[in-house]
């Protein structure tokens, strides 16, 4: 993977475009990524993570990515953009990543959000033009992963070299070791098959603990069904020998139990055939005692019928009467019929001719008959005139409607002529609001374009007077610090001074009698010097120093802000002018105002317009309706005329027709009336006479029939009817007296019935007494057999049951033991797992093993040959082996932990371990070539040979042309590496300087 150009816009700290040209810093094989902190070396390596993967490295990502990644110096209206021109497998490939985008919208006040956006693209050679690939999120992460052959994480660790990960991985102990690689090394699946295997060891410990806390359960059941003649092992579930203690327990008791089951058998019996014999007694003795009970049954019911034989001759003549006038009863019948029938014809005569007047009095159904015909021809001939009737009130509404729309046009007539009169009044004043409406939208789109100018340069002169401001007091700060650091070194240089005048008596302190002096060398000492009151020893000179190098920090600093201030007072002066700002927030308001005033009058442009349209409408509605009256108005003066003459008219017939009374209708009804009551009166009349001669056929037929059944009066056969209860009650008491007496002289004629009287009574309790006790003794000798089988049913069920548990648990136990094994052996719990490695760990060891022999490489190279990395497989005290990491250091011949090293030393250690990792994880990753490597900060502690041998050993990665990028702040490196990409911060954000290998910006 070779990286050409990369271009961002608004991404991170840079506020517009800017592009690296890796080709020209790839010329030199190494070139330095440098600038101040915060200035966004490390958004540079971010936002080629980000056009490969969608997103950025490590802590930096975050869920709400495109407010993250946005520069706050960009522009409001410019989207942020990451464009990545690469080689990888031989194709040359441009990623360009757009994240979401809340903009201004368009139209209106507010934002809208924008998705996010990616494209593919890739360069044909053979038609020297660039072709569209893809424009999906997916499609194009799985393209560019797959091309890669390395996850987003891998490539942070191969590409990117974490230093820091690899400080601390030197100096950690072997846990943290462990979850260091873990991380760079994906070696979760190892950790899951770990935690995977002691999942199932307590999954099948627990199903083998369950599987014989059954057993043991059946076993305390089969117990019970032995009724606790049964011992159970004294064994916990899971201890070995308990199935086969268990069913040994069981075989025991299945035999005790059966042969109580062959005795209770023996028992049974013998009670079955003595309750068999006292059965068949008790048989004989029940049925002497119903025989002998029936017999005297029957005397007593035959004793009662002989006392009742009198009421039941009187029962049956009375039938006999009944059914005699029963042949009447037709008769009887039909004359009560014919009687009603007249009665209710009578009732309605009366009824009819009350309501006659009395000229019809005694007039017969002929006369009535005549004097209705009369009525009804006369009211037949009302018909015309009560058409002519409903005719006249139609009239009426019709006259009434033309006076109500006469009127209604009337008002339409007036109410048009006064709007009229208005209207060039009306249209004038709606046309000029229009007009002023226009003028202010004019108005008000000028003085838009001069609001956010003027906005802008109050702002930068606010600017200005804070940092005027801040100028003065850093001056003052600057000065402050320029005299105390004046001061400071004036003091230290006096106390030095001191010092070395007093420096004999200092001396003289440390000289002993026969000890040689340090500078003549003379053993003897007669007059040494001493100190006075004010001398001056090496830590008050050492303290002094230190206060005036902290003082001269402070005057650096100082000087430094007081540029800064400076730079920016000069930007904000340029960007406001000499201008005051009071005179400038003035113009502003004022601007703002007129502003405001402005688009309130355009705001009223729509509705003017509006209102002006309507008012056409209004215009041209109110000329056509006053036409229209004008029409309607001509045409009711003939319509009015006709309706007058065909009034006249119906007016003279109606006259005719009403004769005395108000109306043609109450003349209808008063002959309606006349005419049904002249007809029901006829009606009834005729009624009343066919009922009369009907009922006098009928009292004759009933004589006749009365006398031909033998009664002398029609009253004599009406009263021996019987009615139907009567009649079914007579004739069950009959019936059931005949009934009862057949069945007593059946029973008294019966040969066994009669044999059985003649015996002594039957003793039938003491045969039931009997009968009993034998029942009672078959029943407990029943329980007994009963229990012993039933016992020796469970017994069988529960040791099958047992049998069955146990050797589905075989399986289970060897699958327990088996995965014990694999478990206690991947955690390092195990015996057989002699150095207490742990599966992930043993994992874990063997890449560390390939990341030190690679690593070594580099390392005696850098150390000039003193140093190699070696891994161990010891134990640490009680924890257990796998990943230690040693140094072999070559000049004392001893072998140490890399907790040991130095600053410097760890270093390049961890550089050395970076560039191994690199080497494995490609190798890994497929073998896919990296031609473009970056390496982070950490060259400030070397020295300078050890600084020429690492870079040699970074120089020597450039082998098949492959460059590396450091990311450094030593100012050293700036004159060894001179390909260099500088980053400059600024207040509008930061922008990136890119020196190629001849030096030239």
């Amino acid at each position: 993977m070779r990286l050409h150009r990369l271009t961002v816009t608004a991404f991170g700290p840079f506020g517009g475009t800017q592009s690296v040209d890796f080709d020209e810093l790839s010329t030199a094989g190494l070139f330095l990524l440098h600038g101040p902190t915060g200035a966004g070396k490390t958004s540079v390596l971010d936002a080629v993570c980000y056009a490969l993967y969608g997103t950025v490295p490590g802590a930096r990502q975050g869920g709400g990515q495109g407010a993250t990644l946005r520069s706050d110096h960009a522009a409001p209206a410019t989207r942020t953009e990451v464009a990545l021109e690469l080689t990888v497998a031989g194709r040359r490939l441009e990623v360009t990543r757009q994240p979401p985008w809340e903009r201004p919208k368009k139209r209106g006040t507010g934002t809208t959000l924008d998705k996010a956006q990616t494209w593919l693209r890739e360069y044909d050679a053979t038609a020297a033009a660039w072709k569209d690939l893809s424009r999906s999120h997916q499609e194009i992460g799985e393209e560019v992963t797959q091309l890669l052959g390395m996850s987003r994480e891998q490539f942070c660790q191969v590409v990117l070299l974490p230093q820091g990960d690899f400080a601390r991985f030197l100096r950690a102990d072997a846990e943290a070791r462990g979850k260091l690689l873990g991380r760079l090394f994906d070696t979760r699946r190892f950790a899951d098959v770990e935690k995977r295997l002691a999942e199932r060891r307590r999954a099948t410990e627990a199903q083998v603990r369950d599987g014989d806390a059954a057993l043991l359960a059946d076993a305390h059941r089969m117990q019970q069904a032995a009724g606790d003649a049964m011992e159970l092992p004294d064994l916990d579930p899971g201890e070995p020998g308990l199935a086969e203690a268990v069913l040994g327990a069981a075989a025991v008791a299945r035999s005790t139990a059966r042969e109580q089951l062959t005795v209770a058998d023996c028992a049974l019996t013998a009670a079955e055939s003595a309750q068999a014999g006292a059965g068949r007694t008790l048989d004989d003795v029940r049925e002497l005692a119903r025989l002998q009970r029936r017999f005297a049954e029957a005397r007593e019911r035959a004793a009662r019928l002989e006392e009742g034989a009198e009421a039941y001759r009187e029962a049956q003549a009375r039938m006999e009467r009944a059914r005699k006038a029963e042949k009447v009863a037709p008769a009887l019948d039909l004359r009560e019929s014919a009687d009603a029938e007249h009665r209710r014809a009578a009732a309605a005569e009366a009824r009819a001719r009350a309501l006659l007047p009395e000229s019809f009095a005694d007039a017969g159904a002929a006369g009535l008959a005549t004097a209705a015909r009369r009525a009804a021809e006369e009211l037949g001939g009302l018909d015309s005139a009560r058409r002519a009737e409903r005719r006249m009130v139609e009239l009426l509404d019709e006259r009434t409607g033309l006076d109500r729309e006469e009127r209604a046009d009337a008002d339409v007539l007036r109410e048009a002529e006064d709007w009229l009169d208005g209207w060039e009044e009306t249209r004038a004043g709606l046309q000029a609001r229009v007009d002023s409406a226009q003028q202010a939208a004019s108005l008000a789109e000028q003085l838009a374009v001069r609001r956010e100018p003027a906005r802008q340069r109050l702002a930068a002169a606010r600017r200005r007077d804070q940092l005027t401001q801040d100028t003065d007091e850093a001056v003052i700060r600057a000065r402050d610090a320029q005299e105390r650091m004046l001061r400071a070194k004036q003091h230290w240089l006096d106390l030095k001074e001191q010092r070395l005048t007093g420096i004999a008596a200092e001396l003289a302190a440390h000289l002993t009698d026969g000890e040689p002096c340090a500078v003549c060398g003379a053993t003897e000492h007669p007059a040494p010097a001493r100190k006075d009151a004010g001398h001056v020893d090496r830590e008050a000179e050492e303290h002094a120093l230190a206060a005036y190098q902290r003082a001269d920090e402070q005057r650096t600093a100082d000087e430094r802000r007081l540029g800064d201030v400076r730079q920016a007072l000069a930007a904000a002066t340029a960007a406001a002018g000499d201008t005051p700002t009071e005179q400038l927030c003035d113009e502003a308001e004022e601007l703002e105002d007129q502003y405001e005033q402005a688009r309130r009058g355009a705001a009223e442009l729509h509705a003017a317009r509006e209102r002006l349209r309507q008012a056409g409408h209004e215009q041209e509605r109110r000329v056509a309706a006053r036409q229209e009256a004008a029409v309607r108005t001509a045409a009711r003066v003939g319509h009015r005329e006709r309706l007058d003459r065909e009034r006249a008219g119906l007016e003279e017939e109606l006259d005719r027709a009403r004769g005395t009374l108000d109306s043609v209708a109450a003349r209808a009804a008063q002959l309606e009336r006349r005419t049904a009551l002249l007809t029901d009166a006829a009606d009834t009349v005729r009624a009343a006479e066919d009922t009369a001669q009907r009922l006098k056929d009928a009292d004759a037929r009933l004589a006749d029939a009365a006398f031909r059944a033998g009664f002398e009066t029609p009253q004599a056969a009406a009263d021996a009817l019987l009615d139907d209860a009567v009649h079914r009650e007579l004739q069950r008491r009959l019936d059931a007296w005949q009934t009862e007496e057949a069945a007593a002289r059946a029973v008294l004629a019966e040969a066994d019935t009669a044999a059985a009287a003649r015996q002594r009574p039957a003793d039938l309790e003491s045969a039931e007494r009997a009968a009993s006790a034998a029942d009672r003794r078959t029943r407990d000798a029943a329980s007994a057999q009963d229990a012993a089988a039933r016992r020796c049913a469970e017994l069988d069920r529960l040791s099958a049951r047992a049998t069955a548990s146990v050797h589905r648990l075989a399986p289970l136990r060897e699958e327990y033991d088996r995965v014990a094994r694999m478990a206690g052996l991947t955690a390092g719990t195990s015996a057989d797992n002699e150095r207490r490695m742990r599966l992930e760990s043993y994992v874990l060891a063997a890449r560390l093993e390939q990341v030190a022999a690679a690593a070594t490489v580099r390392l005696r190279r850098m150390s000039s040959g003193r140093y190699t990395l070696v891994h161990s497989d010891d134990r640490t005290g009680r924890g257990r082996s796998g990943l230690g990491l040693h140094v072999v250091d070559a000049w004392t011949g001893r072998e140490r932990d890399t907790a040991t090293l130095s600053g410097g030393e760890t270093f390049f250690a961890s550089l050395a371990l970076a560039l191994g990792l690199a080497d494995v994880v490609t190798d890994e990753a497929g073998g896919v070539r990296l031609d473009t490597l970056f390496i982070d900060e950490g060259f400030g502690s070397l020295d300078d040979q050890t600084l020429d041998e690492v870079l040699d050993v970074l120089d020597s990665l450039r082998e098949r042309d492959r460059s590396v990028g450091i990311v450094s702040h030593v100012a050293d490196l700036r004159r060894r590496i001179h390909a260099q990409l500088e980053v400059v911060k600024g207040r509008s954000g930061s922008v990136l300087r890119q020196r190629g290998i001849q030096g030239g910006l």
